[in-house]
Order: C-alpha cells, then structure tokens, then sequence
C-alpha cells in the first residue's frame, strides 16, 4: 500500500518526556527557531500530551516522528512513527520530510497512474515495431527505473547504427493532466541513498515506463547512423520494444576486461555500441570538451537501516559508453527542434567568464599544476577552449601525481556557469555543444517530458508542442526544483558517509589515523578527504598512490571532514597562526613556515561525529 503525502508544514522531531506529557523536539532546527532561541522566545518543542493520548498515532520516547503542528501546542498530532534517530534510512526519511518533499502521492494520482499503464498498453498499432532488435539496458546494478535502452548493428561499410529507446512517458501522461501537473510541480526525481522521491508515480516510474528485460514497451526511439563519429541521418519516431537484458555498469566492465564473455543476442550490439560510443568520445576529446572525473558514493543498508558499506564509483567504460550515446541522441533531438524553431527547453551551459578562467589559472599555478597560457585580451569563445585544455591537464598531473583529484577538479568545475534549462538555445560549453536538450530521462526529469513532446510534434507523432510564452517560467522553475534536489542529495550523502563512519569508528580506537588529502580550504580550518585506509608504513608511490585510490571501478570511501587550524601545530609549542593565501589554494603558518595546500596528503583522527547532520570533526594525527 502507497504512504500518503505529508502534509505540508509538518515537523520532523524526536519524542521526549516531560513529566507526564511527551514533547517532540525538532530534528533538525531551523535557522528561525535557533535565532528565536538566542533572542530568548518560546522553544520551538511541542507538546503532544501524555504517552498514553490517543492523539494520532501511538509513540514512545526516543521515537523519530513525523507531527503535524496546531495553532495550540496541545492540538499538534503525531502522524508517523519514521524510526528511530540512531538508524540511518530513518534520518534520511526524516530529511527528506524535512526539506518539503511529500514521500508519496494522492490516491488519485496513484490511480490515474496505473490507468495510464493500462491504456498506452492497449494502444500500440501505431508504433514501430522494433521488438526483434536486439536490445539492452545498462545501468546501476541498484536501479530500478530504467528509461533508455541501446540498440547497435556493425553495416560493415564502415557505418554504425545505433539506436536509443526511451521510454514514451509523453504517451502516459497527457498534458495538462492531473499527472502532468503533479509531475511539473516536483519537476525531478530526487535520489538519496537508500530512498528515492519520484516524479512519477510507481506504476510509472518503476513499472509502465521502466524499460525492464522482456517487457514490451513504448518508446521514443532515436535512430542515428555514424560513419565514425559523426552522424551522417537520424530518425525518430514512437517504437514499440523489447529489452533482451538488463545489464549493469560492473557486468559490463568485466565483459570489456575479458573476465566474463557476453551473450547472444546483446553480444554483436554491445561491441557495436561500444566501438561508437569509442569514437564519439575521440571527437569530443579533440573538440575540447571538459574533462571532468566524477565519483558517487554508493551505499549498502542492512535489513535493519544501518549503513554497512560505502565506496566512491568513479565512471567507467561502461559509463562512459552510455554517456556518449545519450549525449549523441540529446545532440540529434536539439539540432532538429533548433531547426524547425519548434518550442522546448534546451540545456544550455553558457561559456565562462574570462576573469574566471584566468583566477582559475592563477590558481592552479599557485599549487604547481601545469597551465596554458593566456591570451592578453581573452574572449568568452576563447576563455570556453582554454577551460577542456586546462581540465585536461588537471587530469593528466593527478594521474601522474596520485592526489589532488578531489580539490583540484573542485576548482575547474567552480570556474564554470551553472547550466540551466531555457527556450533560448544557447549551446553547451561544457559538451562544446551548439545545440543541446536534455531528452533521455523523461522518468526522472521534467523537462525531457517537454522534448519528447516537442520532438514529436515535429516528427507526426500526435502531441502538440509547448507553448512558447509558458517555457521561460517553466525553465526558472526546473531549474530552481533541479539545484534543490542536489543540495537534498548531498545532503543525504553527507548523512550516510557520517553514519557508515561513526559505524567504523565504533570498532576502531579513537587515536586510529586515516589518509586523505586536503580538499578545500577556508580561513578557519581544512577540509579533508579521506579513505578507510590505514596509515602507509612508508610514502607510496605517485603509481601506488593512483592505485590505491581507484581499484577497478571503485574508489576510497568518500569521507569528509573538517580539520581546525587552531587545533594543527598545538603539541609542538605556541598556537600557530595561519594565513590563507590570495588563491585559497595554500594556508601558510607564520611562525614555523609550513605550508597546507589544497591537494596534500595529509594525515587525521575523526574527533567528533554528528550523523544526523553530517558533520565530521577532524583533529590531526599524532
């Protein structure tokens, strides 16, 4: 049975005591109750009445608790038990009720849903038929949606044809709907570990429109035909398929490695894929495109809610070869609307600014990194070319250098525009795009829905295209719901890493030492990152430092914490005071000339852990 929405204004707070009367204490205060406390006003804690109060639901003391505020403190109600706050899945329930989002839908949304299932279902002469292609999906091995599906056949005249499915969401949810209402005002999916918030129903979301292995399924297909990497035709249409496997990210590196072998039929598409997407990534490489290495943490949850294993996934082939051919099928839908001037929401990454680009420079000089030099009057076209050139460097010394992956790709991606989604093409810097959409996710994203609705008014496929004079709020909207939903997400990964820690941390003395390296820098402290690694007996190796990092597909857990400077340099005689340097890049001590700079190994106890809100208090080894 689906969980009702929470209403809104509810409060997530932990049950207490109080003689006879229970008292629900927020979980997590806000600025305004906080500053209400200093100035001496009324405690923001609720009294609910005594344990034995039939009001709401039953709870006892010690309980994480969803309540319902009332303009009298005794009329506030329990609505729902979460859990307790020392588990971790139920602090990122409490989280995300706490940052607005509703942790489920009306009935009569969840209705409408599978109503939508079940008429798309019987609906399918229309389509092309494509269900005898072989055809495969690859995606986290903890996915559970999965909207876009891979066909790929060698011609043997030295052309690829590649086809990419994605799931016909426009089909399921008609404009205007309750649905697409619903859909609009969420705007995206928001995953946190162990949990998702969709935009979407279940019925649709993780069922109708989830592309699953031998399902037949509707969906927008883009039909692309490369001659290397460049894309001679392209077609579109609503397709009717078939998934032959669900495969994923780690399953497909084994097979490129050799230690598994692929299987008919996806076994000839796969190599297809693979070789195109090879080639669509040489050309983007040599266009200039940033170069930017990414990692996720991925977490494992016992039966019980614990965090029991966290590890950093850095992309892979694997990744890479779906990320080139989205990138290649969002590229075709673009240039098409872009051509016929239809009305959409493009994703547009404008250029840097100059003056950025040449502060980043400074920087990266500061901490020795190799950089190009700079034009004397610098063009945003030429600040846009410099940036892949210098990420490309930045790659190559944290390579041959084994650290600084983390601070220094913080400064290149610091240096660039936030994209945004707007009516108004504006290209893609970032990709060295001049015409991109964001088209492969409909399930997760808003605005794919509004490109797949506006592809297929060009191609004949019987909706109607967005109104023009709406898209200029909806892109302000999307874009506004889209940075929300990345602060929520790493919000929830700070939580998780801050349990999985404290877990750690549990079974280890407290004067036990973890490597990391510094990854930001502020006047009062340093941040560092750092792995479940013990202390090296012995400096490693750049090589050994690479590889201990990055082992396969996965990388050092992504601990971070905050460091002090009052705290550094206190055994050693008198307080040391430090100087951050003009570029943020290095304090300086001024009393024994030492230096910390961003990228630098450096050594550390955890000295204090605050789970619920995911902090880290770090204090340096001895």
């Amino acid at each position: 049975m689906s969980t009702p929405p929470a209403p809104a204004g509810a409060l997530v707070a932990v049950l207490e005591r109080r003689g006879r009367f229970l008292t629900a204490e927020p979980l997590f205060p806000r600025p305004d109750a906080q500053a209400s406390a200093r100035a001496g006003h009324r405690s923001s804690r609720l009294v609910l009445g005594s344990p034995g109060s039939k009001r709401g639901v039953r709870a006892s003391p010690g309980d994480l608790v969803l309540v319902a505020p009332a303009r009298r403190s005794a009329d506030a109600r329990i609505l729902r038990v979460l859990g307790r706050p020392d588990v971790a899945r139920d602090v990122i329930e409490a989280l995300m009720l706490d940052r607005g989002l509703r942790r489920g839908f009306d009935p009569a949304l969840e209705h409408e849903a599978s109503a939508a299932g079940q008429r798309v279902a019987a609906g399918q002469l229309d389509r092309r038929d494509l269900r005898s292609l072989a055809t495969f999906t690859i995606d986290p091995a903890s996915a559970r949606d999965y909207d876009d599906a891979i066909s790929a056949q060698d011609s043997g005249d030295g052309s690829t044809r590649v086809w990419v499915h994605i799931a016909d969401v426009a089909a399921h949810v008609p404009e205007g709907s309750p649905l697409d209402r619903e859909a609009r005002r969420r705007s995206t999916s928001v995953y946190v570990p162990g949990a998702v918030e969709p935009m979407l129903p279940h019925a649709l979301s993780s069922d109708a429109c989830s592309l699953m292995p031998g399902a037949d399924r509707p969906a927008v297909t883009v039909e692309l035909e490369l001659r290397g990497a460049e894309v001679v035709s392209a077609a579109f249409y609503r397709s009717l398929i078939r998934s032959d496997a669900r495969l994923d990210y780690d399953r497909v590196d084994r097979i490129f490695a050799g230690a598994e072998q692929a299987e008919d039929p996806w076994r000839e598409p796969l190599a297809a894929a693979r070789a195109a997407a090879a080639a669509l990534q040489g050309k983007r490489e040599h266009s200039g495109a940033l170069v930017v290495e990414s990692e996720e943490p991925e977490f494992a949850f016992d039966e019980h809610g614990n965090v029991i294993d966290v590890r950093g996934s850095v992309q892979t082939e694997s990744h890479l070869l779906i990320e080139h051919l989205m990138i290649a099928a969002n590229e075709a839908v673009a240039r098409l609307l872009a051509e016929h001037r239809t009305p959409c929401l493009y994703r547009v990454h404008e250029r840097p600014d100059p003056e950025r680009i040449a502060r980043l420079v400074d920087q990266l000089a500061s901490l020795d990194v190799p950089t190009p030099p700079l034009p004397e009057h610098m063009t945003s076209t030429q600040a846009a070319d410099l940036l892949g050139d210098i990420s490309r460097r930045v790659d190559r010394h944290v390579r041959r250098t084994g650290h600084g992956r983390i601070a220094l790709g913080s400064l290149v991606l610091r240096s660039l525009k936030q994209a945004y989604y707007s009516p108004a093409n504006l290209g893609h810097a970032g990709l060295h795009s001049s015409a991109y959409c964001h088209f492969t996710s409909p399930i997760r994203r808003y605005p794919d829905i509004v490109c797949h609705r506006a592809l297929l008014s060009v191609v004949g496929g019987g909706e109607r295209a967005p109104r023009a004079g709406e898209l200029a709020e909806l892109g302000a909207w999307t874009s506004e719901r889209e940075r929300d939903a990345m602060v929520i997400e790493r919000d929830g990964d700070k939580v998780a890493c801050a349990f999985a820690l404290q877990r750690l941390a549990h079974d280890l003395d407290r004067e036990h030492v973890f490597a990391g390296e510094v990854s930001g820098l502020i006047g009062a402290g340093v941040f560092v990152a750092f792995s479940a690694h013990q202390r090296p007996q012995a400096p490693a190796r750049a090589t050994d430092a690479s590889a201990n990092q990055t082992i396969g597909s996965v990388a050092a857990p992504p601990f971070e914490g905050m460091l002090p400077v009052r705290r550094i340099g206190r055994d050693s005689g008198p307080r040391e005071w430090w100087e951050l340097n003009e570029q943020g890049t290095v304090l300086h001590g001024e009393r024994n000339g030492a230096t910390l700079r961003l990228g630098d190994p450096i050594e550390v106890r955890v000295d204090r852990i605050d789970a619920i809100r995911g902090r880290v208090d770090l204090a340096p080894a001895p």
